[in-house]
């Protein structure tokens, strides 16, 4: 694989930039905010089912807004970080995706001690507990599909276009939006952690590919552990 340039863009680079930042805000909410009412609506006597629409939701919001920021202009995927990487990157975000999952799993448990509200997740929790069928369409959707779409859509896009402010304010500000949109509850700090580890390595990268690893490695791991304990919890 190619090896990439480390550091921020060079100033010729095409990149997006504020237009693709407010597109991109406004199809995810609206997305997120009219399927999700939707959802709920239809759903609301079946638990795993609105878990799994929900998950859907997931990856369809984020590959939805990204669709709309990358037609709108440029329309270039390695202006976006669609771009290969070099191995040793890869296998570096495997090891910061194990190590994002056990920061995250360590702090839910002290949330828990702390009493903190961890019921915010109970359906994406039913829905990866409800079965082998079920446990593997929300795999495909929470460890798959919805760190690509989101990846795509905060780092290739958000982080992307905050980096030409700096490192500080690109990773730092894109993640903290990137948490937020995960709703004020428990996921937030562990949003909040992903979206640093993912925004760092999209910035030494260019590419959104070790950003998706490092998304998808929490995503799969944190459902699997889900799937295993409700068998022995």
């Amino acid at each position: 694989m190619n090896n990439q340039s480390k550091g921020h863009n060079p100033t010729n680079e095409i990149r997006p930039g504020w237009l693709e930042i407010i597109v991109l805000g406004i199809v995810y909410f609206i997305v997120v905010v009219v399927v999700s009412r939707i959802i709920l609506h239809m759903f609301s006597s079946d638990i795993t089912l609105v878990g799994l629409s929900l998950s859907a939701l997931s990856a369809f919001a984020g590959l939805a807004a990204f669709a709309a920021a990358y037609l709108i202009r440029i329309r270039s995927g390695a202006a976006f970080g669609i771009r290969k990487t070099t191995w040793k990157w890869l296998l570096i975000s495997i090891g910061i995706g194990l190590a994002v999952f056990l920061l995250n799993r360590g702090l839910l448990i002290l949330l828990y001690i702390w009493g903190g509200d961890l019921n915010t997740q109970d359906a994406y929790q039913a829905a990866s507990s409800s079965g082998v069928l079920i446990f593997s369409i929300q795999l495909l959707f929470i460890g798959i599909l919805t760190p690509l779409g989101e990846e795509f859509a905060f780092r290739g896009v958000l982080t992307n276009a905050l980096l030409r402010y700096g490192p500080w304010i690109g990773i730092g500000v894109s993640s903290l939006i990137f948490a937020l949109a995960h709703g004020i509850n428990e996921i937030l700090p562990i949003a909040f952690i992903t979206g640093l580890a993912a925004g760092y390595l999209y910035y030494r990268t260019k590419s959104v590919w070790p950003a998706v690893i490092v998304h998808g490695m929490n995503n799969l791991l944190g459902t699997i552990v889900a799937f295993i304990s409700s068998y022995f919890i």
